[in-house]
């Protein structure tokens, strides 16, 4: 009798560990701690704050004003997307969950510019999950068709179309039928073309114009380059796999399970429209160099980033796929909850999936499931980091 009343007492204790350390993905609710209850060190976390405060950016809150001081200047740097003037520093600290600190106005809606990237690819992500993608490593051709852009005004006079497609063909030169998916994530593509009026080589040109035009193509995945110009290209064939506009996409596999609001907008340009299975249809941007790209406030900007980031132990991908096969029950963080325990001890595949690639055995999944509890405070940490801004090198949380 003794003996089985103190395996019942360690059981208990146990099941009340379990519970207590019991990761929290924010409710619609989101919950609150002090920093001293989150056992972080109050005064530093302070410090962070006003240090980020204290070092904001130089650039012009008027943002099209700073954008003709800077892109603006390249060539064709013309905006043609929309702009929004930023407001005062914001920001979010969220540490295993929880908020912990938050500054300026993290309700109002601004411009994330290249932080667009991380939806886009998270949107591309999802596809490759629901095997609508089959490999990254797969030509982009294979997946995009003839494009017809969208006119709403077409030239009266037809004969100045002649020799002109009625097409845009984003593949079709030798150099960029090799391109695949990879390489357009990867940004190591080096697309050659012109897309929504602006030629790749315009964006962030080198100082030797004379070779703008000329210079030889790198071959596919050799070298990086960051070009606005190919991530749209990249937003665009997402858009063709996808057969109906990516922020739709982005809200019902993404948005709607974090527990996003309703107030984040994704733009494109006001020339980027397609024709897409009868429908006008605008293929939006992976960042503001132009002006569009998403639009967002700092809470919302923090529940992607803290579950893209492995939040809770769970991968925001794990999530997705479970969203395309079933819609879960209550709130967002029931939601993240119920999927990890689904999931938690279940073989995945790992790394990227190919063709004929063997899932994990049982070893290597119980040694994943260890890996991602012991990144989720670093990961978190850096979360953190991320809506902080810039850190002195000695800076830490804890």
């Amino acid at each position: 009798m003794l003996r089985r009343s103190f395996s019942f007492l360690v059981l208990l204790l146990v099941s009340l560990c379990a519970l207590a350390q019991a990761p929290y993905y924010p409710d619609a609710a989101w919950q609150r701690k002090t920093p001293a209850e989150a056992g972080i060190n109050a005064q530093r976390l302070k410090d962070a704050i006003d240090y980020a405060v204290a070092n904001e950016t130089r650039n012009p809150r008027d943002l099209t004003l700073n954008h003709y001081q800077t892109f603006g200047r390249e060539p064709f740097g013309y905006a043609i997307g929309p702009i929004k003037d930023r407001g005062d520093a914001t920001g979010v600290v969220v540490h295993r969950g929880y908020l912990v600190a938050e500054w300026g106005e993290p309700l109002r809606v601004d411009m994330t510019h290249s932080v667009t990237k991380s939806l886009l690819s998270s949107v591309v992500g999802v596809a490759f999950d629901r095997g609508m993608i089959k490999s990254i490593d797969d030509p982009v051709r294979d997946y995009v068709a003839p494009i017809q852009f969208y006119d709403p005004a077409p030239e009266r006079n037809k004969s100045d179309h002649l020799g002109r497609s009625d097409f845009l063909y984003l593949f079709e030169t030798p150099h960029n039928r090799t391109i695949t998916w990879n390489h357009l994530l990867r940004q190591t593509s080096d697309w050659e073309g012109t897309l929504w009026g602006k030629p790749d080589w315009a964006d962030r040109p080198t100082d030797k114009p004379a070779e703008w035009l000329t210079r030889p193509r790198n071959k596919a995945g050799t070298v990086y380059k960051y070009n606005d110009v190919r991530v749209n290209v990249l937003a665009l064939a997402a858009l063709n796999v996808w057969r109906r506009p990516l922020p739709q996409v982005l809200k019902e596999a993404i948005m709607d399970p974090i527990g996003a609001s309703s107030t984040w907008r994704w733009f494109g340009y006001e020339n980027s429209w397609i024709v897409l299975d009868g429908n006008a249809v605008q293929s939006v941007t992976g960042g503001g160099h132009w002006g569009g790209g998403m639009f967002i406030n700092a809470y919302d900007m923090a529940r992607f980033g803290y579950a893209d980031a492995g939040g809770a132990g769970l991968r925001l991908h794990e999530l997705v796929q479970q969203q395309g096969q079933e819609t879960f029950p209550g709130r967002a963080g029931e939601r993240f909850r119920a999927h990890r325990e689904r999931h938690q001890h279940r073989v995945r595949r790992s790394g990227p999936r190919r063709r004929g690639g063997r899932a994990m055995d049982r070893a290597q999944g119980d040694r994943r499931i260890r890996e991602t509890a012991a990144r989720r405070h670093g990961a978190v940490e850096q979360v953190a980091r991320l809506f902080l801004g810039h850190f002195s090198k000695n800076m830490r949380l804890e």
